[in-house]
């Protein structure tokens, strides 16, 4: 009986001993995983704050519209601690630019989330489109930037250029984290920065020509832009002969118009596709300046609006324009972002500083406010990056942006050339914007020749996700050809 006694009492003792053993580690693993959860818990509130309380300087070059827009979105980031956007030049060079910016639909509604309100500024609306000078957009981007010194240090130094100098005079703690170079073409911020000035040049398959008359009794009033297309000229008068040239063939393509700008400082660009026609050979090559002037000339009395005088022979002296046709290009940085180790600095550049044509339309102020649209992801990631690993996926991100914008570049220039060539012999154009793939797929459909009417329409709708713009005709009583060029 003793012998059953003791093997009962260890065999209670070994289920009590596991039973405590089975208590301690549920014990033990709740207390693990409570303390990873209060781990987890002050960590994500720890993060939380640190993100919430995180702010970076920046430090904008270019008080342009695309460097005080990029200062616009970097105060919506809510990142910046303090702000300072530099130029060469003083505020009376900056705003009294003559020029005049077209802003499209995107533009628009990118500006709008920015808080810009287009009721107070001085200009028209057309198409969706918002026609301004250039120094009236500059000066109320300024005023909000005004506003905004309330919440926020902001700094506007007109008349400082941006030299090494200046970056020496720096104090160590109020070095900037962040740079943003919009100093446009010819600015020289990235050389002191040490960024290389290399460019990729990629030609637009396309020829063109820019001239530009200032009429002094006319009024600076923002006007809408004009577009004729399939223009043909008759150069005899010059002994070229053209008339045994088939008209709607390949070899000989229509040229395209564009009238913009003020009635004051009027602006014209003559573009046409890329061909070995004797027409446009003859244009490329000839030493008679007077050839383009007297194009421009009839072309702008053919295609001006009513409300405003034709141009003369006294005027005409006034107009400045190229010579000849020129081969449209498109130059890139092939250094469009960059990390200062050792100051911890990203830089970052936009507009015409990354980005440039050789041919003017007016709207290439919109391709530099789509670099702006990854500008605020760019901020708020570097301003809460961790360690340089996450402002290296901050600024892959950026250039990745900058990739698809050079080529969105090169299809906008196309697109002024030849979409409406392409709206009408097909009735549509093949559209779809921040859509990598589908962009190369209308680049390699770009540099082939344009469809004539009775051609299929399936190869363009292969393209994906296309957005079917149905061609709207001109209700204006202008003619589509030009006769007679006739010498002065």
């Amino acid at each position: 009986m003793n012998g059953v006694d003791m093997e009962s009492s260890g065999d209670r003792f070994n289920s009590s001993m596991e039973e405590k053993y089975r208590a301690l580690a549920y014990d033990t693993a709740l207390s693990t995983l409570l303390a990873v959860l209060v781990y987890v818990v002050v960590k994500v509130s720890l993060d939380g704050i640190r993100q919430w309380r995180a702010r970076v300087s920046v430090l904008i070059v270019g008080s342009g519209p695309i460097g005080l827009t990029a200062a616009l979105v970097a105060v919506r980031t809510g990142k910046v601690l303090k702000l300072t956007v530099l130029d060469e030049r003083y505020r009376t060079a900056l705003l009294c630019r003559p020029q005049q910016i077209a802003l499209d639909p995107w533009s628009v509604r990118f500006l709008l989330g920015l808080g810009v309100d287009f009721d107070n500024m001085e200009g028209c609306w057309h198409n969706d489109h918002f026609f301004t000078k250039i120094g009236v957009f500059q000066e109320y981007l300024l005023s909000i930037l005004e506003q905004k010194k309330q919440t926020i240090d902001i700094r506007v130094n007109l008349g400082t250029k941006f030299t090494e100098d200046y970056l020496r005079r720096i104090p160590g703690p109020d070095w900037p984290r962040i740079i943003v170079v919009a100093d446009g073409s010819c600015g020289e911020s990235c050389s002191v920065l040490g960024i290389s000035s290399d460019y990729i040049v990629e030609s637009c398959n396309a020829y063109g020509s820019n001239a530009t008359i200032e009429r002094l009794d006319q009024r600076q009033v923002p006007t809408p832009e004009i577009k004729a297309h399939s223009l043909y000229f008759d150069l005899s008068a010059y002994g070229m002969d053209t008339a045994r040239e088939p008209r709607n063939s390949a070899a000989k393509p229509g040229f395209h118009l564009k009238i913009y700008g003020t009635f004051r400082n009027r602006y014209m660009a003559l573009a046409c596709p890329s061909s070995d026609s004797k027409l446009v050979r003859f244009l490329r090559h000839t030493a008679n300046s007077a050839i383009m002037k007297n194009i421009f000339h009839q072309s702008f009395n053919a295609y001006k609006t009513d409300i405003e005088p034709r141009l003369n022979d006294h005027t005409l002296h006034h107009m400045q324009c190229s010579r000849r046709l020129f081969e449209i290009m498109l130059s890139h940085r092939r250094v469009n972002a960059a990390y200062i180790e050792g100051d911890n600095v990203a830089v970052t550049i936009e507009g015409e500083a990354a980005r440039v044509l050789n041919f003017d339309t007016g709207c290439g102020v919109n391709l530099g406010l789509r670099g702006l649209e990854s500008l605020g992801t760019f901020i708020y990631k570097t301003a809460t990056a961790l360690d340089q690993n996450d402002v290296f996926e901050a600024l892959s991100a950026k250039i990745q942006h900058s990739k698809q914008l050079s080529l969105q570049g090169f299809l906008a220039t196309r697109g002024f050339l030849f979409q409406s060539s392409i709206k009408m012999r097909l009735g549509f154009v093949a559209v779809r914007k921040h859509h990598y793939e589908t962009l190369q797929k209308l680049k390699s459909l770009c540099q082939q020749p344009l469809y004539s009417a009775h051609q299929s329409c399936s190869h363009w709708e292969q393209v994906a996700d296309i957005v079917r713009i149905r061609l709207v005709h001109c209700t204006r009583n202008r003619p589509a050809l030009i006769r007679k060029i006739k010498p002065a």
